[in-house]
């Protein structure tokens, strides 16, 4: 691949947060309008429409519209590393090596939530390092949707000496167990499809805390656990089990 000679490539990754535009941190606003080009994930689900990521740009950065493009994201496969996940992640890489031979000195990534949580940046980014020489890969971080659904439904993560784990629901109930066992607060993403399986455990320990779902958007929902009468949730669904505390400051 030839690059333009005074070219130092900069690959970008953004995170642009759980949905609310308003909620896309400065230092993303300045990194989206410093990119030649701005990639932005489109999957199964959104199809031909924009996806949650590119709605979030479009809205914060519309000076940058004209910049975005789509790159094909695999929502089809959950775990392990399948034909369709490689190849998405291939699709991608090409999508930045094409937009440097262009000519771009800065691409782009934008990501839901933050790009060093669960995303799908990481992977991309060790695609185009190994094929753009001398390439410099930043991470500018966003917030993400624990924070987000703890804001919006008041509910503390951790004070004073409490823990926190945030655990994949993928990852099986013996994971989501051990969370339990020695964590005080614990978040669950990826738990839509295992939302009757995390939810019977849940309520076994007598546990309670709070469903969010699509946190940030229009048509957001929050829940008690003890109150979810449904056995699968959306993708973008967490599950945040709050420490038990008997008074106000009692772990400090």
């Amino acid at each position: 691949m030839a690059l333009p000679a005074d070219s130092t490539p900069t690959l970008l990754g953004v995170g642009v947060g759980p949905g609310d535009p308003e909620l896309v941190t400065l230092k993303a606003v300045s990194a989206l309008h410093s990119a030649d080009v701005v990639l932005v994930p489109a999957t199964e689900a959104s199809g031909t429409d924009p996806g949650r990521a590119e709605q979030i740009v479009a809205t914060a950065c519309p000076s940058v519209t004209g910049r975005i493009r789509r790159i094909p994201f695999s929502m089809a496969q959950r775990r392990g590393v399948g034909t369709r996940r490689r190849k998405a992640w291939e699709a991608s890489a090409q999508a930045a090596e094409e937009a440097f031979a262009d000519g771009a000195r800065t691409v782009a990534f934008a990501t839901v939530g933050d790009p060093s949580v669960y995303s799908t940046f990481s992977y991309l980014a060790a695609h185009v390092q190994a094929a753009v020489p001398g390439l410099t890969v930043e991470v500018v971080p966003g917030i993400t949707a624990m924070q987000a659904l703890a804001a919006v439904s008041r509910t503390p993560l951790v004070e004073g000496r409490e823990t926190l784990t945030l655990v994949p629901a993928t990852a099986g109930l013996e994971a989501v167990t051990a969370a339990l066992d020695h964590s005080d607060t614990i978040v669950a993403y990826k738990g839509g499809r295992q939302l009757a399986e995390l939810l019977a455990l849940l309520r076994a320990r007598k546990r309670d805390g709070v469903l969010g779902v699509d946190v940030g958007r229009p048509g957001q929902s929050l829940t008690p656990l003890s109150a979810v009468s449904t056995d699968e949730a959306p993708y973008f669904s967490t599950v945040l089990v709050p420490a038990v505390r008997s008074e106000t400051g009692g772990r400090l």
